[in-house]
């Protein structure tokens, strides 16, 4: 069957979150090496990324530092330099070429706003916080499909996470892409789990010529 929608995830897909992990790095006092290196670890054994603080200053209470840094003027937005260079550029041919565009992905809710600021154009934008439900539960890909509004095998899902974006988008009946870029990207690519990706893609710039590959297209 043809892919009619195509969604995509927001970090490390879309947006290069060097500078907001840069910036954490920052305000809790840690050299940014050392906080890269412990999300790095993170990352390998399978870890939710929030454990990176704990493991960097054990004890941190996130949820209070996200208060004060918001106290203190802080606010969640992205930069156009934040967006990956291919980012915007394939959102606009995918929808030239007559795709129905989705962004949803484990986001806070301000994520959404901050795109919208930053002039992304899509046909809906979400955030796991919005709906209440975040990755890699099958609920979140079922209003994926919900809000897309087509079936979950006409819709190609992107992602840089195999835990998150690929294999429950594989199982919801999706198209599953890996771009593999990032520190989870890079990280996954080495995991057996990898080839189960109906499709793999180095940069977003591959990825409206491969949808074309597909039959029914």
């Amino acid at each position: 069957m043809p892919i009619r929608a195509v969604v995509s995830d927001v970090g490390e897909t879309l947006v290069d979150e060097t500078r907001h992990w840069g910036e954490w790095a920052d305000w809790i006092g840690a050299p940014r090496l050392t906080f890269f290196g412990a999300l790095g670890a993170v990352i390998e054994r399978r870890g939710h990324h929030h454990e990176v603080f704990q493991l960097v200053r054990p004890g941190f209470d996130l949820a209070a530092a996200i208060r004060a840094r918001e106290a203190a003027g802080w606010r969640y937005h992205f930069l156009p330099t934040d967006f990956y260079p291919d980012a915007l550029s394939c959102l606009a041919e995918l929808r030239r070429a007559g795709y129905h565009i989705g962004i949803a992905g484990n986001q806070p809710e301000a994520a959404v706003e901050a795109l919208q600021g930053a002039q992304v154009v899509a046909d809906f934008i979400a955030s796991s916080t919005g709906w209440g439900v975040e990755k890699p539960s099958p609920a979140f890909f079922a209003r994926v499909a919900e809000t897309a509004g087509v079936a979950a095998h006409e819709i190609a899902y992107v992602g840089d996470r195999l835990d998150n974006d690929v294999l429950p988008a594989r199982a919801a009946g999706m198209t599953a892409v890996f771009i593999r870029r990032g520190p989870w990207g890079v990280v996954h690519a080495q995991w057996p789990e990898a080839t189960q990706a109906n499709m793999r893609i180095e940069s977003l710039a591959e990825l409206p010529d491969k949808l074309q590959e597909i039959p029914g297209r």
